[in-house]
């Protein structure tokens, strides 16, 4: 792992009825339980704040990873708070709206994203990540989109452009030197 990184996992505060863990339940409809969803999603900032006040980090380098719920949750945090973040690594998920969040589509210039998605994705189907790659082309964000063929996981081609994009950020974040950016970014 790279020295420059320090990491934080979090697990979702829901216990999910397959086991595991959930940051909110579906309604049969297929929206998010509002409740649950917001109460992740206020726990979520405040770790994050929190993380960002510790002396040994960089606030103006936090990244979020994310896997399926968790890039849900990735996207939220980001797109309502952008200046908190440098990217987001998102994988098998998509965009979710929320009628109590305010996306800043035009407020992404510092937050650049990476977003992998499997073609055969039983659980998210690549439609919806589709959609999400129309979202940013219509924003100002920096951002990179991949299929693979894949389903619902991880491979080690997407887990290979994750970290090469990764790298080239971390090493783009460092070109103006190691004075530490100001708090809150």
């Amino acid at each position: 792992m790279d020295e420059r990184l320090a990491v934080f996992s979090i697990r979702a505060p829901y216990p999910f009825e397959f086991g595991g863990y959930t940051y909110f339940q579906l309604n049969d409809d297929g929206t998010a339980e509002p409740v649950m969803f917001m109460e992740s999603y206020r726990r979520l900032i405040r770790f994050v704040d929190g993380v960002a006040s510790l002396p040994e980090i960089d606030a103006g380098r936090i990244f979020l990873l994310g896997f399926s719920m968790g890039t849900i949750m990735s996207y939220a945090l980001a797109l309502t708070h952008p200046e908190k973040f440098a990217g987001v690594i998102a994988q098998s998920g998509f965009v979710r709206d929320h009628p109590e969040l305010d996306f800043q589509w035009n407020a992404l210039q510092d937050c650049a994203f990476i977003i992998t998605h499997g073609v055969t994705d039983p659980i998210i189907p690549v439609e919806a990540a589709r959609k999400t790659k129309a979202m940013f082309s219509k924003s100002n964000a920096e951002f990179v989109y991949k299929e693979y063929p894949m389903g619902h996981e991880i491979s080690g081609e997407s887990l290979a452009d994750v970290c090469d994009w990764l790298q080239k950020k971390l090493d783009e974040l460092l070109i103006g030197g190691d004075v530490q950016s100001e708090p809150g970014r």
